[in-house]
């Protein structure tokens, strides 16, 4: 099926070339109505569309015809730039200016000004096109993000193109993308590559092979177009043959304005034009080629692929030369420092590259975008030449971005090499800052001694800036190993500091941290209202840490207090910001968090999926529950050696133990008793019990914990596991001052019923069954057995049973059947929906994208299958699909 003669007419005029036919609109009418049909609906209905396929399918040449001729609609094009790192709100400045709003050097934090965007947008029919996104940046995401969300209800249509190929799993467009899919106004439309019958069309009269055509290409519109036009020509052995095919008649001096073009990754500014000797005559000869188009913003390629062709085909010393011309031309305009940073660093110019890549990752962070200032501050310091405190004041800039980025070891290289080099200038204001950050580093990185080390370095430089920061981060480890003296203490210091100073985010820290402290040690609801406010007003000041800081904190409050909903309330506000606004090393706290908040629910599978997440690649100071959900799940189910549970569990210590704190350590130990219990073995470990409950059991905020940990040592003395002795002759609920809270006292006083009905409301559903085991009742103890099946529970279950029987029960039912015929080999739920999808033949990339998990957690999940089905391919699980009830 080929495009009309008009179709074909407004393609040519659209992108000032003259192809033999409308190459790319070929085989393209279904898409293209679909898009002129959302055009039409708009002035009711808005809707946002995207647009995929590889370079060269054709994706912006469709845009442009579908919304060339459209009168009654604006159209506003926002181009996403291929620079080493994005430009911060490219696009949305690009949109923003087509609408006639100004944006000043410093456009402020995404949502303010999407907002602007939408009073732009109005009740005037609208369209926006945003062209290229697979180079888009984070704060560009974050704006069409809240767009996507209230387009329905506007007069516009969002139209975005981007390359699917580029897409990995953890792309910054995926986000969006996903957004998209679950939108009902949201669509999807992918351009594949030409059939050969239309390749046929398209080289009909050139004598071309088009069977070879499509061997070479693909079906990639822009190779067949490029073949198309050279027909006495050998075929090409790439598009740069072709594209470079186009410029053999070129003079000279008409060729060098080719290469200045090429190196300009976006539209050449018409602004730019006389500051570069680019005259009118030059680009009317040079349009001729058919490389180039014009657009309101000046001109440039009008593929990608061209661009590049020509930039390769630029000999090295000439490409320095081109960019110092752009770079001064560029200059004389006040253009963006991201894009003054990549012509400076093209150009070789050392000391504009660090001024420009240092203004743009100031630009970045303050957009929430946290990567590319990390690349911007990389790509300064890559720059030989300069001071050698200004280095070290680079330095600790970069590193305290790895640390938001979670790239902690990075960060260490990045804070010591600062270190030094302020030493070497004897600058104490500096060193002070260097362990201040250290500090920070360190304890994120799980090991709390060198953290505890390096802030009291830093707290030796009594007058430093930075004196500030290290105190709230000292009160930061009082708060975490539930020590409320210091913690009080700390928050009167910093008060004071931060008013003596002037320190606004200081002040915030402090009273974050402080109320946090009084939600946790101090059981004051109040306080969990006040410190929610804190968080808010620290978020809307784009005090990106502290508010991220504070979320987490509470979240983990929350679950540690067993205040379910409210947890998961926060975590579904708190995450959310931790994407938009970049910042992985908290959005991997949190989701530890939300790890352990499905485990306690009796919710394990989103639970592990969450705990691998972490596991993945997360800060260690993320992983210790994300260790202890993977390790306890396995054992529960009886998969101690399949879900590598002692492994798990060792390794949460280690990590417990590192860090030092009450909560860790009584959650660790509480792990192992329960492993004891589970599996009826002696566990040498367990040695230290009492005399950990007998050194934390008295501290504020430890009641949940320490209740757990003196319950399960309480089943091991009542079910007599081997080696109860390791108590040291205490009994577990034994010490003083300990506290525990309601459900465990309830138990330790043998109130089973009562503390199981506690639980219950709690919606601790495993907690539950166990205490209704120890209940009087006959009935009701046995019952608990199928409540412990039905979570999968199946070696607590067991284990449970063996207690009843000891205990003299009669009637104690044998374990069920675990497997169906719909499900014969017992797969979970989850594993299930793995299993269906392998049998379709999914790749594990796919399945990810499928069910929004990573590619490493769908791994494991495959891996998982394949061992309960038997299987050893993935090959057996798609032919054994129908036996399997699979399909």
């Amino acid at each position: 099926m080929t495009s009309t003669a008009a179709d074909r007419e407004t393609f040519r005029t659209a992108v000032g070339g003259s192809y033999p036919v409308g190459v790319e609109l070929v085989e393209r009418e279904p898409q293209l109505e679909h898009l002129r049909t959302a055009l039409e609906r708009s002035r009711t209905q808005g809707c946002f569309v995207a647009v995929s396929g590889e370079a060269g399918a054709g994706k912006s040449a469709l845009v442009r015809v579908a919304t060339t001729g459209q009168q009654w609609t604006r159209v506003a094009r926002g181009l996403c730039d291929p620079l080493e790192t994005p430009r911060p709100l490219g696009p949305v400045r690009d949109v923003l200016a087509d609408l006639g709003v100004k944006v000043g050097a410093d456009p402020g934090a995404p949502v303010p000004l999407a907002e602007r965007l939408l009073d732009a947008v109005g009740s005037e029919p609208t369209t926006l096109v945003i062209e290229d996104a697979q180079w888009v940046d984070e704060a560009s995401v974050e704006v069409l993000r809240f767009v996507a969300r209230r387009v329905e209800a506007l007069p516009l249509v969002v139209l975005l193109t981007y390359r699917d190929g580029e897409i990995g799993p953890d792309h910054v467009l995926r986000p969006l993308l996903g957004d998209i899919a679950r939108l009902d106004a949201g669509t999807s439309i992918g351009l594949k590559g030409l059939s050969i019958g239309a390749i046929r069309t398209v080289l009909d009269g050139t004598g071309i092979d088009a069977p070879s055509v499509l061997a070479l290409t693909g079906g990639n519109p822009f190779f067949v177009t490029e073949i198309a036009r050279h027909p006495a020509e050998a075929l090409p052995a790439s598009v740069r043959d072709a594209v470079l095919a186009s410029t053999s008649a070129v003079g000279a001096a008409d060729l060098e304005v080719l290469q200045v073009i090429a190196t300009a990754p976006d539209s050449l500014d018409d602004r730019l034009l006389p500051a570069l000797a680019i005259d009118v005559p030059q680009l009317r000869r040079l349009e001729a080629t058919g490389l180039l188009r014009r657009s309101r913003r000046g001109v440039g390629y009008r593929h990608e692929l061209a661009r590049r062709a020509v930039e390769d085909s630029i000999p090295p010393g000439v490409t320095p030369r081109l960019h110092a011309r752009i770079l001064l031309a560029l200059e004389g305009v006040g253009a963006d420092p991201a894009v003054l940073a990549h012509h400076a660093h093209a150009a070789g110019d050392d000391a504009r590259t660090r001024a420009y890549a240092d203004r743009a990752a100031a630009e970045a962070t303050q957009a929430g975008s946290h990567r590319e200032a990390v690349a911007f501050l990389e790509l300064a310091l890559a720059a030989p030449g300069g001071e050698p405190v200004h280095r070290a004041a680079l330095l600790e800039r970069l590193s305290f971005q790895q640390y938001m980025v979670s790239r902690l070891p990075e960060a260490v290289e990045s804070i010591s090499e600062a270190t030094r080099l302020w030493a070497e200038a004897r600058d104490d204001d500096g060193l002070a800052a260097a362990h201040s950050r250290r500090a920070l580093i360190e304890y994120y990185s799980a090991r709390r001694a060198a953290s505890e080390r390096h802030i009291a370095l830093a707290l030796a430089h009594r007058d430093a800036p930075a004196y500030g920061a290290a105190k709230s981060l000292e009160m930061l480890l009082a708060f975490r190993r539930n020590d409320a003296d210091a913690t009080s203490e700390g928050r009167k210091v910093t008060r004071s500091l931060a008013q003596e100073r002037s320190d606004d985010e200081l002040l915030v820290r402090s009273e974050i941290l402080g109320t946090a402290g009084d939600v946790l040690m101090g059981d004051d609801l109040a306080a969990r209202d006040r410190l929610l406010i804190l968080v808010h007003d620290a978020a809307a000041r784009l005090f990106d840490e502290t508010a991220s800081t504070g979320w987490s904190q509470l979240a983990a409050i929350d679950v540690e207090q067993r205040r379910f909903r409210d947890a998961e309330s926060l975590l579904e506000q708190s995450l959310p910001f931790t994407v938009d606004r970049d910042i992985p090393i908290c959005e991997q706290w949190q989701t530890g968090v939300r790890s352990r908040l499905q485990f306690e629910r009796g919710r394990w599978e989103a639970g592990l999926e969450d705990a691998q997440t972490v596991l993945d690649g997360g800060a260690p100071i993320a992983s210790l529950w994300p260790h202890l959900v993977a390790g306890l799940v396995a054992l529960r189910r009886g998969e101690p050696a399949l879900g590598g549970a002692d492994d798990h569990l060792e390794h949460a210590w280690r990590l417990a133990e590192q860090m030092g704190e009450p909560l860790a350590r009584l959650a660790v130990m509480a792990a192992f008793a329960e492993r004891a219990w589970l599996l009826d073995l002696r566990d040498p470990r367990l040695a230290g019990a009492a005399a950990l409950l007998r050194e934390v059991g008295g501290l504020p905020g430890v009641q949940w914990s320490t209740g757990r940990l003196a319950v399960w040592l309480r089943r091991l003395e009542t079910d007599h596991v081997d080696g109860v002795g390791h108590l040291n002759g205490t009994s577990a609920h034994d010490g003083p001052s300990l506290t525990v809270a309601e459900p465990s006292a309830l138990e330790l006083e043998g109130r089973s019923d009562e503390a199981a009905q506690r639980w219950r409301a709690l919606g601790a559903p495993y907690e539950a069954a166990l205490a209704r085991v120890g209940s009087s009742d006959e009935q009701v103890a046995v019952a608990a057995l199928a409540d412990l099946e039905a979570m999968g529970a199946w070696a607590a279950a067991d284990r449970a049973r063996g207690v009843l029987r000891e205990r003299g029960l009669s009637r104690v039912p044998a374990r069920r059947r675990t497997t169906t015929v719909a499900n014969p080999s017992g797969l979970t739920s989850r594993q299930l929906d793995v299993a269906r999808l392998v049998a379709l033949g999914l790749t594990n990339a796919e399945l990810a994208q499928k069910l929004y998990i990573s590619p490493r957690t769908a791994d494991h999940h495959v891996s998982a299958v394949l061992t309960k089905l038997g299987l050893g391919t993935r090959r057996e699980v798609v032919r054994r699909a129908s036996e399997l009830g699979l399909v």
